[in-house]
């Protein structure tokens, strides 16, 4: 699973209707691109290829009346809808994808509620379990990795990524059971996004040949 996908269609989904630049400017607010492949020419390409597979809908919009080429914006449809949700809570309960695939799957959870969020973190924490007990299968964590040779800080960086990971994703769980943040039917949800004319104090500021298409 590529991070990219999520992170496009929950920008636009959030804006209701965005420019490419619009989507680049929030991935960059939100630091993405420190922690993903959210670089400019993987956005403007996921936008036109998500268009083409009918997840987005593309508007052509007329230029302003300081000059310029028309923009396009993007509209999420409800094949788009549906694949969004799908990455989502894949996202949140697969343990063996990348770390930038769980951020982008943090960074939207609000968008569901929270007794499935929940549910889907339990999920998330029973894989983690199901893979460290796959691993001390062939390794005990109690002899230490010496114990079969440095083969065994293989096992033994699996095993404790296994736990560190269970560790963090029932502490959100307790978070999220005591009531933190706000979800999906729970009242206005947390804004995410840039307006129109907002500054990006984390903008790259390096331009592309694409930002004002």
């Amino acid at each position: 699973m590529s991070a990219i996908r999520l992170l496009v269609l929950g920008a636009v989904r959030q804006h209701g209707r965005a420019h490419g630049y619009q989507v680049r400017n929030d991935l960059e607010y939100w630091g993405a691109h420190e922690w993903s492949n959210a670089k400019p020419g993987s956005i403007y390409h996921a936008l036109k290829q998500m268009a083409k597979q009918g997840l987005l809908l593309a508007h052509e919009i007329a230029p302003s009346t300081a000059g310029g080429p028309p923009r396009t914006e993007y509209e999420i449809t409800g094949k788009g809808t549906e694949e969004y949700f799908g990455l989502l809570r894949e996202s949140l309960t697969s343990y063996d994808q990348k770390t930038d695939v769980l951020s982008a799957g943090i960074g939207f959870i609000v968008d569901l509620q929270r007794e499935e969020a929940v549910a889907l973190l339990k999920e998330r924490v029973r894989g983690l379990q199901e893979w460290r007990s796959s691993v001390t299968e062939y390794y005990t964590p109690e002899g230490g990795p010496e114990s079969i040779g440095h083969i065994g800080e293989i096992m033994n960086m699996w095993v404790s990524s296994a736990d560190s990971g269970a560790e963090w994703t029932q502490g959100l769980i307790r978070r999220i059971e005591g009531g933190a943040y706000t979800f999906a039917g729970e009242g206005e949800p947390f804004v995410g996004v840039l307006p129109e004319a907002g500054e990006n104090p984390y903008e790259r500021g390096e331009p592309h040949e694409e930002d004002r298409s």
